[in-house]
């Protein structure tokens, strides 16, 4: 052994592994990488936390 760690990638949508120096990293490709741009444009993903109210939005925050 050479007491190096190796670390392994999955991407995130399909969980194929994926070298660090790919193009697309974290993603095996552009199509895994356009996939994961879809779900968050159409809010599958969410960032965990309390809703904000509009009572609590900073003046110039918009809401679209």
């Amino acid at each position: 052994m050479t007491g190096q760690t190796t670390l392994k990638f999955r991407c995130p949508v399909c969980r194929k592994g994926v070298q660090r120096e790919a193009e697309d990293f974290p993603f095996c490709s552009a199509r895994c990488r356009i996939i994961d741009l879809g779900r968050w444009a159409s809010e599958d993903y969410r960032i965990a936390g309390e809703p904000v109210s509009q009572s609590e939005q900073q003046p110039g925050d918009e809401s679209y």
